[in-house]
């Protein structure tokens, strides 16, 4: 397993209960996340186990759109829950290694060759350049990944994430999201996520970095806020299935996470999903299936369907959408969370169906 993200390490787990002997390459000295908070539906809890539950900060019961003055509110039927990754991962790790997986740090995946019915991986460890033995390989370090590379998958495109923690506003109650859509500074959206009654991460995605932070910071100071501390990353952007397994020689390389680009691309979340990856790569090591990463492929394709709708929606699309979110149709997005979006679309058409003319505009605005 190369690589210590959230996947590898969650795959890593699964793997070791399966009974196959797993060893975790990690460059870093120690296993020294990096800190960001994070919101998923409540699909986690029965993905994790009590460890890593403990990641869990705060829980999230509302959620308040706007867009040019319009607003809407959508009460969820279960709570979407705030976690802190760096919390996540350091009890996937321990979850891993309690289920025998071996941990191997400062050590840096170099490269990979076939040999015989194995494969022959290069590292550095520690400034030294070692050849391990593996009867196969898991990569799991991220979207600009070493092993895919290697092993001639095609890079993943990425987008910036830039995001803040500030002071809680007190007119935003600590169980509710606020997302505002102004496609002149982002395609996607800015999101007020409560980590607590004191603080919240504000955040963006955009499509190029300076552009991205320029706005950010002229979001912040229209809105009043004052940064405490700064988070950032660079996410996957998922435009079509990445196969997460490929032949090198007599043996199997697999890519988990952000590696494969397990994102959902309409909200560009990937813990739940990437947790799926895990899963599906983990059974197919231990020969059970093939059918989650079979289901994960149809979530993560209608989720492209959906941001290919929104993705050249302009300031008047975003106010006819929230003018169309009905009593209705807020029950079904407060009903049914958005890692079941087959569902979800489907039920949010059949009780609203100018929505669906809504997405077919945008997805004609996105061909010409």
């Amino acid at each position: 397993m190369v690589g210590g993200s959230a996947a590898g390490l969650y795959t890593a787990a699964c793997v070791a209960h399966g009974g196959r002997a797993v060893r975790v390459l990690e460059s870093r000295p120690t296993l020294d996340p990096v800190a960001r908070t994070l919101i998923v539906t409540d699909h986690f809890r029965r993905q994790v186990n009590g460890a890593a539950g403990a990641s869990i900060l705060n829980e999230i019961r509302r959620f308040e759109l706007f867009t040019n003055g319009r607003s809407a509110t959508v009460s969820l039927k279960q709570p979407d829950l705030i976690i802190e990754r760096s919390r996540l991962i350091r009890a996937l790790a321990q979850e891993a290694e309690d289920a025998g997986a071996l941990f191997e740090y400062d050590t840096r995946f170099l490269g990979l060759s076939p040999n015989g019915k194995g494969l022959h991986v290069q590292v550095d460890q520690a400034g030294r350049r070692e050849e391990l033995y593996a009867e196969s390989v898991v990569g799991a370090d991220g979207a600009v990944s070493r092993v895919a590379r290697a092993a001639g998958w095609p890079p993943v495109e990425t987008v910036p994430l830039v995001q803040a923690l500030v002071k809680l506003p007190k007119d935003c109650p600590p169980d509710t999201t606020r997302v505002w859509f102004i496609p002149d500074d982002t395609p996607y959206f800015y999101w007020l996520i409560p980590e607590s009654a004191e603080r919240g991460a504000l955040g963006v995605i955009g499509e190029h970095g300076r552009d991205t932070k320029r706005c950010f910071d002229q979001f912040l100071e229209k809105k009043g806020f004052e940064p405490l501390e700064w988070q950032g990353a660079r996410i996957p952007v998922y435009r079509r299935w990445v196969p997460v397994q490929r032949t090198v020689g007599n043996s199997e390389v697999y890519l988990v996470g952000d590696a494969a680009a397990q994102v959902k691309v309409s909200t560009v979340g990937g813990v739940v999903t990437g947790f799926r990856g895990a899963r599906g790569v983990a059974d197919a090591i231990l020969k059970k299936g093939r059918g989650e990463l079979r289901a994960l492929r149809r979530e993560l394709g209608t989720h492209w369907l959906v941001r290919r709708a929104l993705h050249h929606f302009q300031q008047d699309d975003y106010c006819r959408l929230v003018d169309m979110l009905n009593d209705s149709t807020r029950e079904s997005l407060g009903e049914i969370n958005r890692d079941e979006s087959t569902r979800l679309l489907w039920d949010v058409i059949r009780r609203q169906p100018r929505l669906a003319l809504l997405g077919l505009r945008g997805l004609l605005l996105g061909r010409r």
